[in-house]
């Protein structure tokens, strides 16, 4: 490997690692409250060095929401190997209520991002975290239309919106017994569904 190639592999590991610190770091401490020293002291990377690939705070936000949809785009790839749409979204409510420990204690990552990115009055990283909130949107409304179901889109709306609000919850009442008692919840509505086809 050239001195080149070495350099090349070494910058896009610090531009990954900031990406994943800035996602982890803003999801714990929210936008305002985070620096860009506390991105880069988490990511173990020189504050100085930062600046040569994030010019600003707004680009280390928007890298971290490209984070968050490229965690959903996996996600969603590992669920699209179970061969039925009603297992695939039973899955995903599963993989939301593991994470209901950090739920409890700071938020579903891109809700948080998406309620404090709202009231900034710039309204253009709003709209970026819609887009990751639409993939998601998009995906379950495929399960749905799948499954055969009539109005998919509404289905999928009804199903984030569950989960959002099982997360808002949890995290204000800090208390991850709720996001396990809505998943069932959740699960249970899904049978429903299906359950005269």
């Amino acid at each position: 490997m050239t001195d080149s190639t070495k350099s090349r592999v070494r910058g896009v590991d610090k531009r990954r690692r900031l990406t994943a610190a800035a996602a982890q770091v803003l999801h714990r401490q929210g936008v305002e409250r985070t620096t860009i020293a506390d991105i880069a002291k988490t990511a173990d990377v020189p504050v100085g060095n930062v600046y040569y690939y994030f010019k600003t705070k707004d680009e280390l936000v928007q890298a971290a929401l490209s984070e968050h949809e490229g965690s959903l785009a996996e996600l969603t790839a590992e669920l699209d190997k179970l061969p039925d749409p009603l297992d695939r979204l039973k899955a995903l409510v599963e993989a939301w209520v593991s994470q209901r420990d950090t739920a409890a204690r700071y938020g579903c990552p891109t809700g948080t991002l998406a309620a404090e990115l709202d009231k900034r009055a710039d309204g253009t990283l709003d709209r970026e975290v819609g887009r990751v909130i639409r993939v998601l949107l998009d995906w379950a409304e495929d399960q749905f239309r799948a499954l055969g179901l009539p109005d998919p889109g509404d289905l999928a709306v009804t199903l984030v919106a569950g989960y959002q609000g099982m997360s808002l919850l949890t995290n204000a009442l800090r208390d991850p017994d709720i996001m396990t008692r809505e998943g069932d919840r959740l699960i249970r509505w899904l049978d429903t569904l299906t359950s005269g086809t």
